[in-house]
């Protein structure tokens, strides 16, 4: 994987972790780091959304560490 794929899949799993605390604490990471409401009020159905988007960030975790490459079949 190159080092763009990489950045972006590292920002991808930052969101994705960030939406994880939203969902399960109504807390944003990014909002505390650089200004902003911490604080989110959201429905229940967004909060399971939430945390279904976060829990694929710490699957997507496993990416970093394998060898995706695209290889075609001939």
């Amino acid at each position: 994987m190159n080092w763009l794929s990489k950045a972006a899949l590292i920002l991808v799993i930052v969101g994705a972790l960030n939406w994880l605390l939203v969902g399960v604490f109504q807390w944003d990471l990014v909002a505390a780091i650089f200004g902003g409401d911490t604080l989110r009020e959201s429905s229940g159905l967004s909060r399971i959304i939430y945390t279904l988007v976060g829990l694929a960030g710490i699957y997507s975790i496993t990416f970093l560490f394998t060898d995706n490459e695209v290889r075609s079949s001939k």
